[in-house]
């Protein structure tokens, strides 16, 4: 992909800020801001943008084909507009599928979420197995959970490591503008918090908040105009485990290493550590060492060491998905993140930093990934 003459890239991102819940405004309010946002300083107006493609949930909407209500917003009236219905990574995988094989120059990825006003338990109940298990109230607290005491059973990390995992995770939240963090859990906090899938603690799950995010994607002969530091997309991979939770191997993350392997394969890396940031989607803390394992940056029930000091591998510096998790857009807001990152525009993240991997994933047990490799 990056020999290619076609090359993508990111040439402009806007979140709103990522928060419990925006009371006083509504998905298209949100969506506007992003949209807008995303434009400022690229030289680029809606009249340039030959395609949008939108993440989000009917579900969680509370009605059917809820982005036609959206269109306005997302400046999609009279354009090319497509929906995928799952997280907004794979919205940015579809958008720069188009661009690269030449079938246009620039494209709009947008994804939203307003959790707090749904119902989080029930969505995920919706993607279940639905002759075994949905009707025993499997859910995705128990898929977590059932994954967790797997792992645990088979690694060296321990309740103290995911405690130390969240406090980290948080306390790096708090230092990104674009997260709300009222007050960062210290580990004592994490442990007294209540079991609610064992043996995961309500801390050791990531917050659900409102929020929405655009990335401006633009090919190579649009980008090297406009922007003196574009964000390269090198690597592109995605992959599905089975439907029916009890079919997987819950312990690893199979789908997730194949998602690496292939992003991997097309960027021309050997080893993914020598990237300067890794920027994950996890529903739990276990998640998150899964993910990592799975990314090729640590063995096998090991990757509690990349989160000690003079780790190859700078973990989540916005803080990940534990502080924040906006469903339908944590992938892309981990893109929009990385690529911050790498221009040294964020309040956050390494210095100098030149590459990075971002991973988004969905689905009841994180079924379904998607992994991305960038470089400047």
């Amino acid at each position: 992909m990056h020999r290619s003459s076609t090359r993508v890239a990111v040439v402009g991102s806007a979140q709103t800020q990522l928060r419990d819940a925006w009371r006083d405004r509504q998905h298209v309010d949100l969506i506007s801001m992003a949209v807008t946002n995303a434009l400022k300083g690229t030289g680029l107006t809606m009249r340039d943008v030959d395609f949008v493609i939108d993440s989000g949930s009917d579900i969680l909407d509370g009605r059917s084909i809820s982005n036609c209500g959206f269109l306005g917003a997302m400046g999609a009236h009279h354009k090319e507009e497509s929906r995928v219905e799952e997280d907004g990574l794979w919205s940015a995988l579809y958008g720069v599928t188009k661009i690269a094989s030449g079938a246009a120059e620039v494209g709009l990825i947008i994804a939203y979420s307003k959790p707090s006003e749904g119902d989080l338990d029930a969505f995920y109940a919706t993607q279940c197995e639905p002759f075994y298990l949905r009707p025993v109230g499997f859910d995705h607290l128990a898929a977590s959970g059932i994954q967790a005491q797997q792992y645990l059973a088979r690694s060296e990390a321990d309740e103290a490591l995911l405690a130390k995992i969240v406090e980290r995770s948080w306390a790096r939240a708090a230092q990104n503008p674009g997260v709300q963090v009222d007050e960062v859990p210290g580990v004592d906090d994490v442990l007294a918090s209540e079991v609610v899938a064992a043996p995961l603690r309500r801390l050791q799950i990531s917050r659900p908040v409102d929020g929405a995010v655009a990335i401006v994607l633009a090919s190579r002969a649009v980008a090297e105009k406009i922007a003196s530091d574009p964000v390269w997309i090198t690597g592109m991979g995605a992959a599905m485990d089975e439907h029916a939770v009890p079919s997987r191997e819950l312990a690893s993350l199979p789908a997730c290493e194949a998602a690496a392997r292939s992003a991997y394969g097309r960027a021309g890396i050997d080893d993914p550590l020598t990237c300067s940031l890794v920027e994950t989607s996890a529903g739990t803390a276990v998640g998150e060492l899964m993910v990592l394992e799975a990314l090729g940056l640590a063995e096998a029930g090991r990757a509690g060491a990349l989160y000690d000091d003079g780790a190859p591998i700078a973990v989540n510096p916005s803080g990940g998905s534990l502080p924040a998790d906006p469903v339908m857009a944590t992938g892309l807001v981990r893109l929009s993140d990385a690529a911050l990152q790498l221009t040294g525009r964020a309040d956050f993240g390494p210095d100098g930093a030149t590459s990075a991997i971002v991973h988004g994933t969905g689905g009841v047990g994180m079924q379904s990934h998607c992994v991305f490799t960038l470089e400047v």
